[in-house]
């Protein structure tokens, strides 16, 4: 049989909704104009009877941008990992990122089980030559323009020298997704005094410094700093970036439902909160996920994409429009040639480090 190219693995049988809220999402995804990102099919992975079916529901069974490629077998959130990625090798995820690995596809997106994608991810892809350990990005909203944070979950402890591949990676992806051409790095500690947040931190901030005509880097940064667009990316390990993570999540859910409660205590604030919906709407799609709706494993030699487990069609969306673009700008190259000048400048500051 002759193999099918295509530009996105779309591992569609992961998620909590079910393969039809994938395929709907890639409906919306088409019509927002994502596929304007790529000449290349999205090959949309799973069991081929439950794919054509929800192809036929939403309408798109003879959209030539899409290609079936049959995988029986599915890896449940609850599946250990490294078990799963032994036993179902003919899993939907599993099919994808081979496809990604032969090149067949040029990166992979799942609402699947994390640890699977991105144990499987690594072992099959392997990191780009010079990243030590790849890292979860992920793009927060803010105030006045969303920025990229990472590491956000793959490694809970970090060396410096990896946290300066956090730095060039999220500053690649940053332009890539966000459109800034010189992203501001910023370094995130306890103080942004010299000396605060131990000496780990310091060594990642002299490094970050000395690479400097490599990446833009503002500096350190404070929790506080996050949400006033000082930077364009947040550099941490991810402990701490994952606490970072869930943490905005919770607080944004509270501040909905506090207002929810308080806006509805009264008949006056009742109205209030009529003639404010138009603000209330804004606000929620402006801080919404869906937008954006992936997070990327960066640092391998093609990019994985991770979508939340019960992602619904508008942040399946998001996440194939992140996707497609990140392929489309390809900035691996670009990491790359960025590492090799890093590490220049690394050893003609440091030559007898370097030496040793």
């Amino acid at each position: 049989m002759e193999a099918i190219k295509g530009s996105l693995a779309l591992d569609a049988m992961g998620g909590d909704m079910g393969p039809l809220e994938v395929v709907e999402g890639l409906k919306i995804a088409f019509l927002n104009g994502a596929g304007k990102f790529t000449d290349d099919p999205i090959l949309l992975v799973g069991r081929e009877d439950e794919l054509r079916s929800a192809l036929r529901t939403v309408g798109i069974q003879d959209d030539r941008r899409v290609k079936v490629i049959h995988a029986d077998e599915v890896i449940g959130m609850d599946e250990k990992p490294m078990h799963a990625l032994k036993k179902k090798k003919g899993s939907s995820m599993l099919v994808a990122l081979d496809l990604v690995k032969s090149g067949d596809a040029k990166a992979i997106l799942s609402c699947g089980n994390t640890g699977s994608l991105m144990g499987g991810g690594t072992i099959k892809l392997r990191p780009l030559d010079g990243i030590e350990r790849p890292a979860l990005a992920t793009i927060i909203p803010s105030l006045k323009q969303p920025f990229v944070l990472l590491d956000a979950g793959a490694n809970p402890e970090s060396t410096p020298s990896q946290l300066m591949h956090n730095a060039i990676l999220g500053s690649n992806f940053s332009r890539a997704v966000l459109g800034i051409t010189q992203p501001r790095i910023g370094l995130l500690t306890i103080g942004t005094e010299e000396g605060k947040g131990g000496e780990r931190i310091q060594e990642t901030h002299r490094l970050l410094k000395e690479i400097g005509d490599v990446i833009n880097y503002s500096g350190l940064i404070e929790g506080f700093h996050l949400f006033d667009s000082q930077v364009d990316v947040v550099v941490c390990d991810g402990f701490v970036g994952n606490i970072v993570l869930k943490s905005c999540e919770s607080l944004f859910h509270v501040i909905k439902d506090y207002l929810k409660i308080e806006l509805t205590r009264t008949p006056m604030r009742k109205v209030g909160a009529a003639l404010c919906k138009g603000a209330f709407r804004d606000m929620k799609s402006h801080f919404s996920p869906a937008e954006y709706g992936a997070a990327p494993l960066l640092g391998l030699r093609a990019p994985v994409f991770k979508a939340h487990g019960s992602s619904n069609r508008a942040a399946i969306a998001g996440a194939i429009k992140v996707a497609l673009t990140v392929i489309q700008h390809d900035i691996s190259d670009r990491i790359l040639k960025d590492l090799e000048n890093a590490q220049k400048r690394i050893h003609v500051s440091r030559p007898h480090e370097s030496e040793s």
